[in-house]
């Protein structure tokens, strides 16, 4: 039996509830030649067999490991040529793949972007906001949303950058990053999500400031300039600031001034060498339209040409 073109990874854990429906609803949809695969990542009630009964290929952890972790073993497990990620906690709608992975033939990688009328909590609202505007301003390319992890991505690229991904829940933002900085294309799609069933497993506080600590990890992957650079120049301002205060008042060159100002120019240097030690890591994009691709994306032109046809 030959592999099949799509594959759809599903990352779960203790999402009984909600798995078997969502599974239902992808094996519904007007597709053809793919395979679902849900990673059950140490559940403690029937998330596998729930999932098993619904038709899905299921892959297990011994243990929770994390939600990157399932994302990881999925893309291990994955035979398509793309794939497409969602979660099992039923808040994405399965009617939106068919209209993500047709983004595939002209893109990379496609985000389905939460629109403001989708079913979130205001402080999820506000994070997100929070953390699109510092994502942008490290790719220097406007995210619409960096957490979103409703995305489809061409196989042969999220394999280039799966051993990066956390084994958190910043599989997503990581991704994200990763694509832009190397070249790759990234669009998105919005779509509306509805609140999840049961109940979630980011704490606030806890998560929330770890996964801001991530995405300084991540920058400092991928464009280590972004951040050293306003380092650098806060301490210089500082420290011209403090030494036009001493020089106005006192007459004098203080060792603090001059401690700033040296620190900043030190900063700024090491910024210069993490940039070029980034960009050795990252090659530099690859040709959306060579023979090779047309070929092997032909079925994503054609899902699109059947999507036009029945709007």
């Amino acid at each position: 039996m030959s592999d099949p073109k799509i594959s759809i990874i599903i990352p779960a854990y203790n999402e009984a509830g909600a798995i078997g429906s969502t599974v239902e609803k992808i094996r519904a949809l007007p597709l053809e030649d793919f395979e679902v695969i849900v990673v059950d990542d140490g559940s403690s009630d029937n998330t596998a067999e729930v999932a098993e009964a619904a038709g899905a290929h299921v892959v297990r952890h011994p243990y929770n490991i994390g939600n990157g972790a399932a994302v990881k073993t999925g893309i291990r497990n994955a035979r398509g040529v793309v794939v497409c990620f969602l979660d099992g906690d039923g808040q994405h709608d399965p009617a939106d793949i068919p209209r993500i992975l047709e983004q595939l033939a002209d893109h990379h990688m496609c985000v389905g972007a939460r629109t403001r009328s989708s079913e979130q909590h205001l402080h999820r609202n506000l994070a997100n906001i929070v953390y699109n505007h510092f994502a942008s301003f490290i790719a220097e390319f406007p995210i619409q949303d960096l957490t979103s992890g409703f995305r489809a991505m061409r196989t042969e690229d999220v394999k280039r950058f799966a051993d990066m991904f956390p084994n958190g829940f910043s599989y997503p933002s990581t991704s994200t990053l990763a694509f832009i900085r190397s070249g790759r294309s990234v669009c998105y799609l919005p779509i509306e999500t509805k609140h999840r069933v049961g109940t979630s497993k980011i704490k606030i506080f806890r998560d929330g400031m770890e996964f801001f600590l991530i995405i300084i990890k991540i920058a400092m992957s991928f464009s280590p300039f972004r951040v050293f650079l306003p380092v650098a120049s806060f301490l210089f301002f500082l420290g011209l600031g403090r030494y036009a205060y001493t020089y106005y008042f006192f007459g004098s060159f203080t060792n603090m001034s001059h401690l700033l100002m040296n620190s900043s120019v030190i900063i700024f240097l090491l910024g210069l060498v993490a940039e070029q030690i980034a960009s050795l890591r990252l090659e530099k994009g690859n040709d959306l339209f060579t023979i090779e691709h047309q070929s092997t994306y032909a079925f994503l032109r054609a899902l699109r040409g059947e999507g036009e046809r029945h709007q």
